[in-house]
């Protein structure tokens, strides 16, 4: 009876030991998945004809509202029952949100956009309005915070924790000045068209256009892009393929937020956004500023002279980053005949890699032809970028047929500082990592002493028992 009470402390010390060995001063990042809100909000109407294009901007559309951190960004086209458009029907050729502040009780109309780019008349001396741009690298375009296309769907937009992007911080608003948001968004409605592809690739002859919609000539040699199907543009419809009124639809654009109200927990991450069109070239004195980025957004794919899977058209661009700092996400915008993208440092190492998702049948977000989803890029750790550092960008298309107005952007999400660590021990043992290590070591060293001891002491009694009952036998 002795010797399994014995045995029986001995084990249950030695599993206190194990326990205390096994202690120790792990640490995890602060989480705000708990406090994350959620909303839905539709955009203003879009009146739609077969072969119609709508492509208006917005403004004060409704947002959630306050300093608060943005999660997750999500959007989708429905009808006037709420339920999901196909692509094949109406193609979301994109659709941006960009936040902006507007003097108080002034209000913008589609007039003001894009054509004075971000300010329209003065009065006295501040614009009536300005807009709050992404971190950068483009100084003309490709402003916005949140944008996708025909992937929206199936992108995941989501920040990761600790991370948010800060929005409406009520130091940062001029005097006098409001907050609000503006959305563009470029529908074309492919019911009917001659060519669904021409159409959605904004291929110029299928527009009969031959001004952009500022009045200017389009050059002889631009075969399509945004120039072509600006709003209120008509694509070709087949004959007999008339746009009668019962075929008018109207449309909304359904987009969700996720969000936290901002505090100190939340670490906060800028939304950079580069493009494989950058003009920018490394010269003596640069600093990758955006002032010398001129961004021309959209190119074109020519089809190559074979054919074959080995058509593939690879364009790369090396940018100067402009910031110290951590990129915790990364995902491409590619446009039909997109078939991946890249984001890598000069040696060759990877960032991240962007792939499209095609679809393989009618319903929404399965749309077979067409990019239903992008991949996107979450690392184990935050990648490190130093200012001054050259990281590139690479594009590829198939070239078995020729592609308009396609597009290679990169969005990416930057912090400048890594969130603290908190212990996921009691309050009593939060303490330095190397307190909390040595005082462990410390009480296992005791631990273990006592252990040896009362061992020591169960041996030589257990040996004596047994020497008795040895003897009585």
């Amino acid at each position: 009876m002795a010797r399994c009470g014995g045995r029986s402390l001995i084990s249950s010390l030695l599993l206190l030991l194990v326990a205390l060995l096994t202690i120790s001063p792990s640490h995890g990042f602060v989480k705000t998945e708990k406090k994350i809100k959620s909303a839905s909000f539709l955009s203003p109407k879009l009146v739609m004809n077969p072969g119609s294009v709508a492509n208006p901007f917005l403004f004060d559309i409704d947002f959630p509202r306050g300093h608060v951190g943005i999660k997750g960004f999500d959007a989708e086209v429905v009808d006037q029952d709420g339920n999901p458009v196909p692509l094949h029907q109406t193609y979301l050729h994109h659709w941006v949100v960009q936040p902006y502040y507007v003097r108080k009780g002034f209000k913008l109309s589609q007039r003001d956009m894009p054509r004075n780019h971000g300010f329209s008349r003065h009065l006295g001396s501040k614009p009536d309005y300005i807009l709050v741009r992404n971190g950068g690298l483009c100084r003309n375009t490709v402003r916005h915070f949140f944008g996708l296309g025909s992937e929206t769907r199936k992108t995941s937009t989501r920040v990761p924790d600790p991370y948010a992007i800060e929005i409406d911080n009520p130091e940062e608003t001029p005097d006098g000045y409001e907050f609000k948001w503006l959305l563009n968004i470029h529908a074309i409605d492919t019911r009917g068209v001659v060519d669904k592809s021409g159409c959605t690739e904004c291929r110029c002859n299928l527009y009969n256009v031959t001004i952009d919609e500022y009045g200017r000539d389009i050059k002889p040699d631009y075969k399509g892009g945004l120039y072509c199907c600006y709003d209120k543009t008509q694509c070709l419809l087949r004959n007999g393929f008339d746009s009668v009124e019962e075929k008018t639809r109207t449309l909304y654009l359904k987009y969700t937020v996720r969000w936290v109200d901002w505090d100190s927990s939340v670490v906060p991450a800028k939304v950079y956004i580069l493009d494989v069109t950058d003009s920018w070239e490394p010269s003596q004195g640069s600093t990758g500023d955006s002032q010398e980025h001129f961004c021309h957004v959209e190119y074109e794919v020519k089809p190559c002279k074979t054919s074959g899977d080995g058509c593939v058209d690879v364009k790369k661009k090396s940018l100067m980053m402009p910031f110290n700092g951590y990129i915790v996400y990364g995902a491409a915008h590619q446009h039909a005949g997109g078939i991946g993208a890249a984001l890598y440092r000069e040696d060759g190492e990877g960032i991240c890699t962007s792939m499209p998702k095609y679809g393989n049948g009618d319903e929404p977000g399965n749309e077979a032809g067409y990019i239903v989803g992008m991949s996107s890029c979450y690392p184990d750790e935050p990648v490190k970028v130093t200012s001054g550092e050259t990281l590139t960008l690479e594009f590829n298309y198939s070239s078995a047929v020729g592609h308009t107005g396609v597009m290679g952007l990169f969005y990416i999400l930057v912090t400048q500082q890594l969130p603290e660590q908190e212990s996921s021990l009691p309050a009593l043992f939060q303490a330095h990592t190397k307190s909390v290590s040595f005082l462990s070591f410390l009480a296992a060293m005791v631990v273990v002493a006592v252990v040896v001891l009362i061992a020591a002491v169960v041996y030589r009694r257990q040996k004596r028992e047994d020497g008795y009952q040895s003897l009585s036998t």
